[in-house]
């Protein structure tokens, strides 16, 4: 197989080719603007895959230049998502022509939720287009579905992902988290369609574990991802879903909402004239312990008509967290290898992995999962 990965030498794209590279079945072409970083990255790669370096530009002729590739699979691991304004489908409008399957990490509502506009093409074209593969809200969405399999109704759905303060942080995911940062953001609240604030609203949660020492209790704040409309359409009668994202040390994240709040009373237009100074603090500014972790927690109905409650908590050590969100992409490329193609389409990714297709990526990492009844 060979994969066209956008953005291969970035901080997820790169992350990706990581768990890739050792697999020889694959020939991995790593894009981006610059055909000097992409060979530099390649040169500290392992060996196994044949690697390609490949200069891209998605502001060009996409079409030719895919052409000229031609990879059995484009992945969009670039992005922003958010900030895709003008023709924020050309890398997938071209795939179509050309009859190519497409994967992407998109964290931008409209982004996923747009992309089953194309569902009728791929279909005749045969090939499969999954958007939103990555934390939220796939691994989200096989979270809940494992969590409320003996649930007659969902009423509630609440998660957060707290990253380690020494997980490098690419700028693309600044420059996503400033676009909305103290706008309104959509979302389900007491069963209706109501508005949030992004990186304002808030609460505190705290990961736990039955196997390894809990995080500490985190502040989280309301992140505007695909989950608060995808986790509707997969469970309409939920009432609220709420998503969060805890950045630590807690004083930066603090710093965050303050300036969040500039947004939100109109003092300043937007936060992303600033991601390139929030960048450089994230990534030179942290202290405390090198963990991060994820949470899920589904509040429900069952058959005897009481009222359930149960999370599903995830603790990961050092550098092994941030290969979480794209460990999604890693289980769907490992299903086509093995001949388990996903069923043709293009839609947001929410129903094509379960969390056992995590599970046996996570074992071989320092990564442990939890589940509480409350």
């Amino acid at each position: 197989m060979k994969i066209l990965v956008l953005g291969g030498y970035g901080t997820f794209g790169g992350r990706l080719v990581e768990l890739l590279v050792t697999d020889t079945r694959l020939t991995l072409v790593i894009a981006g603007r610059s055909l000097k970083k992409a060979n530099e990255f390649i040169q500290s790669l392992a060996s196994g895959a044949q690697k390609i370096a490949l200069e891209f530009d998605r502001n060009g002729d996409v079409l030719a230049q895919l052409r000229a590739c031609s990879p059995d699979l484009v992945i969009d691991a670039t992005g922003p998502f958010q900030l895709y304004s003008s023709n924020p489908y050309v890398l997938v409008k071209a795939c179509l022509v050309l009859a190519i399957n497409y994967l992407d990490l998109s964290d931008a509502s409209d982004f996923v939720n747009g992309i089953s506009q194309f569902d009728q093409q791929a279909k005749a074209a045969t090939i499969f287009m999954l958007s939103g593969i990555s934390s939220c809200p796939v691994l989200t969405a096989a979270v809940v579905r494992h969590l409320s399999k003996d649930l007659v109704k969902i009423k509630s759905i609440t998660g957060g992902i707290t990253p380690s303060p020494h997980a490098r942080v690419g700028l693309n995911v600044i420059k996503a988290i400033t676009s909305y940062a103290g706008k309104p953001v959509k979302l389900r609240r007491h069963g209706r369609a109501e508005m949030g604030f992004g990186i304002i609203d808030s609460c505190r949660y705290r990961i736990n574990s039955h196997h390894v020492k809990p995080l500490p209790p985190i502040h989280f704040s309301l992140v505007d991802v695909p989950d608060l409309e995808a986790l509707p359409e997969l469970w309409p009668e939920v009432e609220n879903v709420w998503m969060g994202a805890g950045p630590t040390p807690e004083i930066l994240h603090r710093m965050l909402n303050a300036f969040a709040w500039l947004v939100r009373w109109k003092l300043l237009p937007s936060l992303v004239p600033f991601a390139g100074l929030f960048h450089w603090v994230l990534n030179h500014v942290h202290w405390g312990e090198h963990r991060g972790g994820m949470f899920v927690q589904v509040e429900g109905i069952n058959e005897n008509a009481e009222t359930v409650q149960r999370s599903w908590h995830l603790i990961a050590e050092g550098e092994d967290g941030p290969y979480i969100p794209v460990m999604g992409l890693l289980a769907i490329i490992y299903r086509c290898l093995d001949g388990n193609i996903p069923a043709y389409g293009a839609r947001a990714g929410t129903r094509d992995l379960e969390i056992h297709d995590y599970d046996p990526l996570f074992n071989v990492r320092n990564i442990t999962t939890s589940i509480f009844n409350h």
